[in-house]
């Protein structure tokens, strides 16, 4: 199958067919009553199963406690929890309300959650036990008015007393251009913004990666990709859940947990990120395992070498790929189709998903390169987010008049629709596929009473991808260490600063714009 290039613009050549008229919730859980007794989610530490006849009406439950302590349509609530069982009848009942959903990374420290619940306005947060304080700390000072709890922890509502109701949520009439969830990015650059991710979008995108990666009821897919980011939300959960597969859970990566679950439940396929990628490439512990189950295994979220995914796929014996997306566009972009193998080729990042257009644009000059240059990637299709919430100039920076999303990435897009990224231009740091916002750790670094000036940028590093990496001025004395601890404190782990290099002034074009390339070289 080829592509067909018009002017620039490559097409997919695979059609979306046309988009329901259905919000998330309906699409993802439609076969939940044929399917009946067949396990939805599995939780791989406990065993816990939830069957999807099960996960529907606790999905109706828990929207009917919901509504009834006063959810409405368009308010707001955060999940801040890990991968389990709950995660999707947390999200569904939001969802079905009209409700939207915004997912918080569970290593966030009380002072980086609260700054989400405040800017996406949330009305109430549901957690798990051991992340209570942090989420009641956070709850307060944004003014958050519910604490829900998934068990049983003295001074939050107890998630369960939601299920004690009737399956009769309030119909309730949800516009496919309203917006479901709120999902957190920093972009090409800055601090962590909302993106406003539609019904539609979701939907499309959920059919976009379904047809891509051939995902199908007898499938049984490892879910160990946070539920919180868009590539566990989007490409693991939602799309497993509307194709019918069974999605085993865990909590948080174990290598061997993760082999032995593999074992057990007979996975299929999963999607991963590139730290497992180079375990499972290359650790001793990984031929203890029968893995022969698997058809396929895919990895996002961050760039992979090709030496590594030639690896993997030879030690695993199956179609093992690269994926391509940004939480800008839901998820995916470029997935190659797993249904067709000759046409997968070793480091690309993928093929564009059906409905899907590219573009590739000189950065500086803005002309089209075609498909024999090298530059920005641009893309456009129905996956595409509504903007970042509240913040018009900076969403109009990122998507175009014409509806072009500026990716921020250098590659090229060859003829048959493959994507093969070679450089960024953004400033975005990606340390085991965790985002890492330069501007946040550098505005931090500058209320230390000894930091006069800070840049933040990644050093190259085979195991995490890139390491956060600060040059400062300093205007009195600390110490490497007492710099990267102070910082620990305050931040998720991933975003921590792994290297301090001093100096004596940070570079600025004449606009003040901090020139990383040359701090790169530095390095």
């Amino acid at each position: 199958m080829t592509m067909q290039a018009v002017e620039s613009i490559v097409r997919s050549a695979v059609p979306l067919p046309p988009i329901p008229e259905t919000d998330v919730s309906s699409f993802s859980l439609r076969h939940s009553p044929r399917l009946g007794d067949k396990p939805a989610l599995i939780d791989a530490a406990s065993g816990r199963t939830i069957a999807y006849g099960e996960l529907g009406r606790l999905v109706r439950r828990a929207a009917a406690g919901l509504a009834a302590h006063g959810f409405r349509r368009g308010d707001v609530l955060a999940i801040y929890a890990p991968n389990l069982p709950e995660y999707p009848v947390v999200a569904h009942a939001v969802l079905s309300l009209g409700g939207v959903v915004t997912t918080a990374n569970p290593l966030y420290k009380p002072m980086e959650l609260a700054k989400q619940l405040t800017d996406s306005r949330a009305r109430a947060i549901v957690t798990v036990p051991p992340f209570l304080d942090a989420a009641r700390e956070a709850a307060s000072e944004a003014r958050c008015r519910e604490l829900y709890v998934i068990g049983d922890a003295p001074g939050a509502t107890p998630f369960g007393s939601l299920l004690r109701h009737a399956e009769d949520p309030p119909e309730v009439r949800i516009d496919p251009d309203d917006t479901a969830a709120l999902l957190y990015s920093s972009g090409t650059t800055g601090v962590p913004k909302g993106v406003e991710l539609t019904h539609r979008a979701i939907v499309a995108n959920l059919m976009q990666t379904a047809m891509a990666l051939d995902y199908r009821e007898d499938d049984t897919l490892i879910a160990v990709a946070p539920f919180f980011h868009a590539l566990g939300f989007a490409v693991l959960l939602n799309t497993g859940l509307s194709a019918g597969s069974t999605l085993v859970s865990l909590p948080r990566f174990d290598l061997e947990a993760f082999l032995q679950a593999i074992e057990d439940h007979h996975v299929t396929g999963t999607i991963i990120v590139p730290p497992i990628a180079l375990a499972l490439a290359r650790h001793p512990v990984v031929d203890r395992y029968d893995l022969s189950s698997l058809r396929f295994v895919g990895c996002g979220a961050a760039p992979l070498g090709k030496e590594v995914e030639e690896e993997c796929a030879k030690r695993l014996g199956c179609l093992f790929h690269q994926g391509y997306g940004m939480t800008e566009a839901t998820a995916s972009i470029a997935i190659p189709r797993v249904a067709e193998p000759e046409l997968h080729h070793y480091g690309q990042a993928g093929i564009l998903v059906a409905g899907t257009e590219a573009r590739v644009v000189d950065p500086v000059s803005g002309a089209d390169l075609g498909t024999a240059g090298t530059g920005e990637i641009w893309i456009r299709g129905p996956q595409l987010m509504r903007g970042y919430l509240g913040r018009p100039a900076e969403t109009a920076e990122t998507i175009d008049a014409d509806g072009w999303l500026h990716t921020g990435d250098i590659g090229r897009v060859d003829s048959d629709g493959r994507v093969f990224i070679t450089d960024r231009i953004k400033e975005l740091i990606k340390y085991k596929a965790h985002q890492v916002a330069p501007a946040e750790l550098e505005a931090l670094l500058c209320t230390h009473p000894a930091v006069a000036a800070a840049a933040v940028i990644g050093a190259p590093d085979e195991d995490a991808g890139e390491l956060p990496t600060a040059f400062v001025v300093t205007r009195g004395e600390a110490s490497d260490h007492e710099l990267m601890s102070w910082v620990a404190e305050r931040v998720a782990p991933h975003k921590r600063i792994r290297r301090v290099e001093r100096i004596e002034e940070i570079p600025c074009s004449a606009s003040g714009k901090i020139l990383r390339r040359e701090l790169r070289e530095r390095l």
